[in-house]
């Protein structure tokens, strides 16, 4: 298929009568009249209403690990739904399947006697979790330790805690102060000798947590420096900080490990998770917690305190039901040790793209992640819009880098044939 330039933004009287829902994350008026409706989904191919097939390199927004409309999931989420759709958690109640996923996740955690949260996503499990170790130090009398860092380019969701902890500054532009929550502070993306230098200027008396993704995603798809993960670790430990690890994109089995935790050898105090729990086909997120954290609001007393968090879907019933299905579908068709797998041939064919093309400046993965970072005289959106073309989805991400995360259930050769479309968008656009 030939490839063209974006079509002409429309009219401002054309945006004015445009559709009702806002679209996320975009600069309205150039994707109003450009917007590709997904209609349906199927294995790593979605379809659009004007009849495209797309192989979706980027797994939706890095989630859909097993593909789409997979029958035993939407088997799954109807036979719950026709038992329970689901029953709040507050108090004295709960629901069978959020009780089973409970012990599922202890049962998978990267450290022992683990307990859960359980929210609607990424973003709240941010602010559970930043929240958490707040009132952590608050419960150990040691109220001075508010700040939470966060890293460079990183991306924490968009919620009050993870637009203020953003490392992307363009997400904490705009609300009338540096942060919507004050006691923040951004650190290095890869130097942990300035990491330390911060806390020492802060002090360690303030600083609550050190919060990050080991891997970052949105920020350009960034694999951790070697030790650098374990120098964060080891600033916490020495400076009593809790490590808060953002798995929300590489939990179950993105990195080729159930956690990235387990590929680095980290053990953080709190871990966020969504996205791979469900593959995305039920809204479920949540905070695995360290018995560090948990124990004192278990201590048989009347003075042991409540964290006053909860919301009407924590634990919802279908979405734990999807959650359980999916795990055992991880488990039984070996999915996470086939990202090793795919992990070896997405690093070879991005060796070859870096060697063969001058507008790739350089190309980076990790488990079945992969970014692509264009010269200058490249656009990444004009790209990604130029492979749609080809029949393939991409993403612009910071740093001028296409986003490589396609589901684990692709074969070699579909993972050969996205990179080398890669190839072949960058090589059209140098000719122009």
């Amino acid at each position: 298929m030939t490839m063209t330039d974006p079509v002409q933004a429309p009219t401002k009287a054309r945006l004015l009568d445009g559709p009702a829902l806002w679209p996320a994350q975009a600069h309205v008026p150039t994707v109003i009249g450009r917007q590709l409706i997904i209609e349906r989904g199927e294995g790593s191919y979605v379809f659009t209403s004007d009849g495209r097939r797309l192989f979706d390199g980027t797994a939706g927004l890095w989630h859909a690990n097993i593909g789409h409309s997979h029958p035993e999931l939407a088997r799954a989420a109807y036979e719950q739904m026709m038992r329970l759709e689901t029953h709040h958690i507050f108090a004295r109640f709960t629901n069978d399947k959020a009780h089973a996923l409970g012990e599922r996740l202890a049962g998978l955690a990267p450290f022992e006697r683990a307990k859960v949260i359980l929210n609607s996503g990424g973003s709240d499990a941010i602010d559970v979790a930043c929240k958490l170790a707040r009132r952590h130090w608050q419960r150990e009398g040691r109220s001075s330790k508010k700040v939470i860092l966060s890293r460079e380019f990183a991306y924490h969701g968009l919620h009050a805690y993870g637009t203020s902890i953003a490392g992307l500054e363009f997400n904490r532009e705009g609300y009338g102060t540096d942060s919507l929550v004050p006691e923040t502070a951004r650190v290095s993306f890869n130097d942990a000798g300035q990491v330390a230098r911060v806390v020492d200027e802060i002090g360690a008396e303030n600083v609550a947590a050190i919060v990050t993704e080991p891997i970052q995603g949105t920020g350009g798809v960034n694999p951790p420096m070697p030790g650098y993960l374990e120098a964060i670790q080891r600033i916490c430990r020495e400076n009593d900080i809790l490590l808060i690890l953002d798995e929300v994109i590489t939990g179950f089995g993105r990195t080729g490990k159930m956690f990235a935790a387990e590929r680095y050898g980290i053990q953080p105090d709190l871990l966020t998770f969504a996205k791979g729990i469900t593959s995305g086909y039920a809204p479920l997120g949540g905070v695995l917690i360290s018995p560090r954290i948990w124990e004192p609001f278990y201590v048989d007393s009347p003075a042991t305190p409540i964290f006053r968090h909860g919301a009407t879907y924590a634990g919802h019933a279908t979405a734990s039901a999807v959650a359980l299905a999916h795990l055992e579908i991880l488990e039984r068709d070996q999915l996470i040790p086939r990202v090793g797998d795919l992990e070896r041939v997405l690093h070879r064919e991005l060796a070859g793209l870096d060697a063969g093309h001058s507008g790739v400046i350089e190309v980076r993965s990790a488990g079945l992640l992969g970014g692509v970072t264009l010269a200058d005289h490249l656009s990444a959106e004009a790209i990604a819009d130029d492979l749609i073309e080809l029949g393939f989805i991409s993403r612009p991400l910071r740093g001028n880098t296409l986003q490589i995360s396609p589901p684990f259930t692709i074969s070699d050769d579909e993972l050969v044939s996205y990179v080398q479309a890669i190839g072949h968008a960058i090589n059209e656009r140098e000719r122009r």
